[in-house]
């Protein structure tokens, strides 16, 4: 498979190439040239998570990793979550579930992608004698899911940037309780739309990129959305091969990208629906063509408090006819002006697969208290978020799995408020409240944060 960027500019690429680069020169994101067919093994009913991983990813990867090898890193990927189907549905309504996303090491859906992605990155390292520097923003789970996948790899740095004050307690000592050497956490003095701006730049410093070998676990890295594509899958298989819609609590885009990319390959979802907290900017775009920057608000749902879609590029793109200068124009323009206008055609299309609602937090509150009265089932914020929205828009006739992206426990306080008692902590997570934190804060100053870089790290 092949690879290209968003903006049309930079070289196609191999899957490791794309891999290891993270963020296309060009400043696009990196997508496959076609998309690939489910096969039939992909959808097959008694395949476990490992094995139907390897039937819907093996095209992404064909060419740089070999058939045996992938299937040992996808096997040691998912042998350390806490439930043996990895990804299990559990019922809240008729033709109502829920996908638990959480059972893995750090408690959040960014597992199933970076414990995956930790391997590869290892794999391809190894293989060519190389070295990497991963640059991370997080607005709450990437960076613990991300530290779990490299710390301690001797051929990996990871530099992980969070907005200081914006995560959990539970997010942010997730990070800052490892120890290992090759792990920098940075938490930046502003919002995480900074962050995700502080990565960018860094990666158009052609020289310091190339002198560090800049690579990327947050969504912009292509690996990441391939491997988040299967659990739709598994999700589908489970409840019959389809017809099966998704609510998805969404701020970065790229979790519910995955169900755009299964979709694309010929899973039968006839919606994606959106979840977005008051930073409500995909909402706005899906149900009333507006996308228009606003003030981010710190909310209950931290990982949804983003104005900046990073992800939102790759369906441009698609939308676009894969027209990679038209979409470097109009992320241009929506920078300089706040405001992306892409046509009456373009919302559209995107209308015929997308379905968006926004819940603020006493909506969100709300949602918590009532489905834990009716199945006395706990969800954490951003579950209520996606689950507000499925209310709104399922259709009722057919299957809705809602994503719950994250252990309640990693949001104590609003469980709390929610429905009057917190919910019981994991021993690995009640393990780290009293271990020492290290983390340095920095001002949201892109030469500050490089000079860190240089005083820490050694370059490729």
């Amino acid at each position: 498979m092949r690879y290209r960027s968003t903006r049309g500019a930079a070289a196609e690429r191999g899957f490791a190439d794309a891999l290891l680069a993270g963020l296309a020169e060009d400043g696009g994101l990196f997508q496959p040239v076609r998309w690939p067919d489910l096969g039939p093994d992909a959808l097959g009913s008694g395949a476990d998570y490992a094995a139907r991983a390897e039937a819907v990813t093996m095209p992404f990867v064909a060419g740089d990793v070999g058939r045996g090898d992938y299937r040992t890193l996808l096997a040691e990927a998912y042998a350390g979550f806490d439930h043996p189907a990895v990804a299990p549905l559990v019922q809240v309504d008729a033709n109502l579930w829920l996908m638990e996303l959480f059972h893995g090491p750090t408690f959040a859906f960014k597992d199933l992608a970076l414990q995956l992605l930790g391997r590869l990155f290892g794999h391809v390292l190894a293989a060519r004698g190389g070295r990497t520097t991963i640059i991370g923003a997080t607005s709450g789970d990437t960076g613990a899911a991300a530290i779990e996948a490299v710390r301690g790899l001797g051929r990996v740095a990871l530099v992980m940037l969070h907005p200081a004050g914006r995560v959990s307690p539970a997010q942010r000592r997730q990070m800052t309780t490892v120890a290992a050497d090759n792990i920098h956490n940075v938490a930046i003095r502003g919002s995480f739309d900074d962050c995700q701006d502080l990565v960018k730049a860094l990666f158009a410093d052609g020289a310091m990129r190339e002198a560090y070998a800049f690579s990327a676990v947050n969504s912009i890295n292509w690996a990441r959305v391939m491997a988040q594509v299967v659990y739709y899958v598994h999700g589908a298989a489970a409840l019959g091969g389809g017809p099966v819609s998704f609510a998805v609590p969404s701020g970065n885009f790229g979790n519910v990208y995955a169900g755009w990319a299964a979709r694309a390959m010929g899973l039968d979802i006839p919606s994606l629906i959106v979840g977005s907290n008051s930073n409500d900017i995909l909402t706005r775009f899906f149900e009333h063509a507006d996308m228009s920057l606003a003030p981010v608000v710190p909310t209950l749902s931290p990982s949804m408090d983003i104005q900046v879609s990073s992800n939102f590029e790759r369906l441009l793109h698609d939308l676009l006819d894969r027209d990679g200068g038209r979409v470097g124009e109009l992320l241009t323009g929506f920078r300089r002006s706040g405001r992306l206008d892409a046509g009456e055609a373009v919302w559209r299309a995107a209308r015929g697969a997308f379905r968006a609602h926004a819940t603020d937090d006493d909506a969100t509150l709300g949602v918590m208290a009532r489905v834990h009265a009716r199945t006395g089932i706990l969800v954490d914020p951003h579950t209520a978020v996606g689950l507000a929205a499925a209310e709104v828009h399922r259709n009722r006739e057919i299957p809705t799995v809602a994503l719950a992206t994250a252990h309640p426990a990693k949001f104590p306080e609003a469980v709390a408020r929610a429905v009057g008692r917190p919910p019981a902590v994991p021993d690995r997570l009640a393990a780290q409240a009293d271990m020492p934190e290290r983390v340095t804060e920095l001002p949201n100053d892109t030469a500050v944060l490089k000079d860190f870089i240089r005083e820490r790290i050694p370059t490729a």
